[in-house]
């Protein structure tokens, strides 16, 4: 039996953010596009994110720029069903081509002729070109340090949801980024004994003199660098929009009852170690704060902004003794911890993408998306084409570049030859 085979010009693969924007400027260039998705649209704000979530960005910011939250107010958070039924109605607003329930298997190039072909769940697919929306969210990493008894409760921070799934106990949550953090101020605001162990982190103020930092590393030209500063590779930033949005400070969570140790070295049993870098790594997260105070209070005398001075915002919590003693090693049973959450990212998995557009670590090769095999793009990744890319508004921006490189590539396959002078061109016969 023949089995049908469906073809289509480009093809992309994920609609979250990165597939909705992607789809919308192919739709606009006039691409005759695809968007598969194996779960819903925006799936993983839905199901991939504990319950209190919101957009750590305020909704003025966090959005694409064709479609304003219209129930959420502008320096307002947006909670995470509420941005996942924003890309949702996005993709409604251009009939986005999107079919959801459709995994992707494989991508592999065509031998003596042009394109892809693409093996689904829902049947064979021919493609001239094939975008890998899937971000940089694909898989949890554990680190291999992890205990291997099972006395203790571990799950990574995308499969935590609330307070109430953990056993009684206390808790060890392992990184301190945005969903460390989080999750742990969730934890100790329930009642919950917690334990953070704190690595190298920035921690931007939420807002200073009136401004959200969004605002502050838009005007300061921090989101359009275009690479990471050497050495920065693992440096997570510490954010939130909770509860209005808040500045994080580690010292005020520590006065709170929070216990702060450094990065997590090993574990013996139920004993784990910690490096003895917690005072260093808390003292460069207040550089890094301090630093953009410093920038926006020189930006708003360098304009003459008429913007109120916030001395409070240089207010310093005293040392609680987790950090004037900090802990080098724990018995956790001791201690009463029943969890670990490890909050410790993420890798991508393209597996399914059997191209030669890899370096040798795995990791994807391409010019703010375009990749090293033809036909082929990234899309959704951090840095893609500088440090916004990974926020919604940057995402929208990097697709536009992939699309508008899609059309000059469909212009230069619509050449024909010329007919030689003298001789009628069949077209015109």
């Amino acid at each position: 039996m023949t089995v049908a085979i469906t073809k289509i010009d480009t093809l992309v693969v994920g609609a979250g953010q990165a597939g909705v924007a992607m789809s919308e400027h192919l739709s606009k260039q006039g691409v005759p596009h695809l968007v598969l998705e194996r779960s819903r649209i925006a799936e993983r704000w839905r199901t991939g994110r504990w319950d209190s979530l919101v957009a750590n960005g305020p909704a003025w910011h966090d959005r694409f720029p064709g479609l304003e939250f219209d129930d959420v107010p502008a320096d307002g958070f947006a909670p995470k069903e509420r941005v996942a039924d924003y890309f949702e109605a996005y993709a409604r607003k251009f009939n986005a081509p999107i079919r959801t329930g459709v995994d992707v298997t494989s991508v592999v190039r065509n031998i003596g002729r042009p394109g892809f072909t693409v093996h689904t769940s829902e049947g064979v697919i021919e493609a001239n070109r094939v975008v890998a929306a899937t971000g940089p969210f694909q898989k949890p990493v554990i680190p291999g340090i992890a205990p291997k008894n099972t006395v203790l409760h571990q799950i990574h921070s995308a499969d935590y949801r609330n307070p109430g799934q953990l056993p009684a106990g206390a808790v060890l949550v392992v990184g301190a980024g945005s969903s460390g953090v989080q999750i742990a101020d969730e934890l100790q605001r329930s009642g919950r004994q917690v334990y953070l162990s704190v690595g190298a982190h920035d921690r931007p103020p939420r807002a200073y003199r009136n401004r959200d930092f969004c605002w502050w590393l838009g005007v300061l030209g921090e989101w359009d660098q275009a690479a990471m500063k050497p050495g920065r590779e693992h440096v997570t930033i510490a954010v939130s929009g909770a509860h209005g949005g808040k500045t994080i400070d580690f010292r005020e969570l520590a006065q709170q009852g929070m216990t702060l140790v450094g990065l997590t070295h090993a574990f013996n049993g139920t004993v784990a170690t910690f490096q003895p870098n917690l005072v260093e790594n808390l003292a460069r997260g207040d550089e890094n704060y301090l630093t953009l105070l410093d920038a926006a209070d020189a930006y708003i005398e360098r304009n003459g902004l008429d913007l109120p001075l916030e001395p409070e915002a240089r207010r310093v919590f005293p040392d609680a003794e987790c950090i004037k003693q900090p802990i080098l090693e724990l018995d956790l049973a001791q201690a009463g911890i029943t969890s670990i959450i490890w909050a410790t990212g993420f890798a991508v998995d393209y597996s399914w993408l059997q191209v030669d557009a890899f370096d040798a670590a795995g990791k994807p090769q391409h010019q703010r998306g375009v990749s090293s095999e033809a036909g082929i793009y990234f899309l959704g990744l951090p840095w893609q084409s500088r440090r916004g890319s990974s926020f919604i508004w940057g995402v929208w921006h990097d697709a536009k570049y992939v699309a508008d490189h899609i059309a000059i590539q469909r212009q230069y396959l619509e050449y024909r030859e010329a007919a030689p002078v003298g001789r009628q061109s069949p077209v015109s016969a």
